[in-house]
């Protein structure tokens, strides 16, 4: 079937966990909430961006390359600053 995963790699959903909550400090230290809402919301926005990454990275390096220039150019963004991570 052409729609299953033909991934050659794979992470084992611990440490996808561990990633996801990486991610999610990181969004909370530069857009910070104080409702139960916001925290969810945080926490829907971590997991959607992490699958996101996950399924379309063609190898683990890939995978952990575009989540660290995400928050990269997100702490760089929370400070005012203009980054371009594609440069």
């Amino acid at each position: 079937d052409s729609t299953m995963d033909t991934r050659s790699w794979t992470l084992s959903p611990w440490a996808r966990q561990g990633i996801v909550n990486k991610i999610l400090d990181t969004l909370k230290r530069h857009m910070p909430f104080t409702s139960p809402e916001g925290m969810e919301e945080l926490k829907k926005v971590a997991l959607r961006f992490e699958e996101k990454v996950y399924t379309t990275a063609a190898n683990q390096t890939e995978y952990l390359r575009k989540i660290s220039l995400k928050m990269l150019s997100l702490r760089g963004w929370s400070q005012g600053s203009a980054v371009n991570p594609c440069a």
